[in-house]
Formats: structure tokens, sequence, C-alpha cells
């Protein structure tokens, strides 16, 4: 049974878990040649996500509860989140090495996203969607958080359609390797500023679209 040092430890050395399926109880180390990243405090926006910010209605809400964001993420019909890695991350969150970031429309779930930190890296583990653009609200913010906080990397894993299109991009294993090295040397704490409020969003991702 992987342990939540054991956890750190591979994620400090470029290499992550994943398990086959739910129902498949053992995990799998990997370590891809190629690495998704998107940019701290640089994700994308296009006009369209911008002006439904402007409408109104969105808010983001950090920690507030992880494991129903772990678990929505985790709620399709494929999924190699097991129930062996929840236990791990729920462990990471009480120790302040996982957090969440939920987003709300109205007062409702909209989507999410949850990973893990170590020093100035995160380390993106899975998004989810209940509304559309919940899950681009959700790497906006994010982005943000991770940017005011003094993080370096926002590690995507794997590089998707959908993460190239708000700026991802791959980088070989021996230059994330570097930036990895030299992000978790660095002191920060998700949580040492509260989350920006939409307005403030606006005009943050405005300025650098």
């Amino acid at each position: 049974m992987l342990t939540p040092a054991q956890l750190l430890s591979g994620y400090a050395q470029g290499v992550f878990p994943m398990a086959e399926s739910a129902e498949d109880p053992n995990l799998y180390w990997f370590d891809p040649p190629l690495r998704g990243v998107l940019p701290v405090g640089g994700v994308h926006a296009s006009r369209s996500l911008r002006r439904e910010l402007r409408r109104g209605g969105w808010s983001a809400h950090l920690n507030d509860n992880f494991d129903a964001v772990v678990a929505a993420c985790a709620a399709r019909a494929t999924t190699w989140i097991n129930a062996p890695l929840r236990q791990l991350y729920r462990d990471l969150h009480a120790s302040g090495h996982a957090h969440s970031i939920e987003i709300r429309y109205d007062g409702q779930f909209a989507g999410g996203i949850f990973g893990v930190t170590i020093g100035g890296a995160f380390f993106g583990e899975s998004m989810v969607s209940a509304r559309t653009n919940g899950s681009k609200m959700a790497l906006l913010w994010t982005s943000q958080q991770l940017r005011h906080c003094g993080f370096k990397l926002f590690d995507t894993q794997f590089l998707t359609p959908h993460l190239s299109r708000m700026g991802g991009r791959e980088i070989p294993r021996d230059q994330y390797r570097r930036q990895l090295a030299q992000a978790i040397k660095r002191d920060c704490d998700l949580t040492a500023l509260a989350i920006p409020g939409a307005d403030q969003l606006l005009q943050e991702i405005t300025q650098t679209s």
C-alpha cells in the first residue's frame, strides 16, 4: 500500500500514480516523455469565457469540500481514481498537501479541480464540469491563485485538446524535471491568500488576455 509520504516523494521525482480503473486496487507509476503544463497566472480566457464571467453568478471556493470535488471528478464511466488513491488524497489534504477549488454558479456546484502541492509546484490531478464552462472557470481561478501565492509550476500531467486551448503545452521530461526541481524548493502555501472574487479575476485575466 502506497503511503502519503511515498506519494509525495514520487511527485518530487517527477512521477505520478494512476489506477487502471476504479475497480482495480493497484496503483501504477507513470513517467511520460512529454509532460503537460499550464502557465501560472496565464491560462487563456477566450472572449466568450470572459463575457460569461462578466454576466455574474460565478464564484470559487478553496478547500470548501475537498472530498466532494474528488468524488465528482471520479464519478464518470471510466476513471483512474480508485479507493486507495481517494484515501491518499484525503490524507494529503489533511496534512495540507492537497487542495480543491470548487466552482459554483448561483450557489450551485458547477465544476472544480483538485491537486497536490509541494513547495511551489501544483500537480493538477483531475477536474470536472457540472455546467458549461465549469472546468474552464476552475482552471482560470486555480492559475490566478497559484500566481498570487508564488507558485511556479502548474503540472497537468497529460495535455488534452481542452487544456491546449486554455494555454497548455507539452515539455520534454528533462525540461519538466528541471522546472520541478526549482519549484519544489520554494516555500508556498495555496491558502496563504483568500481566493479572488469574480470581479478581481475578470480584471486580472482581461489584463493578460
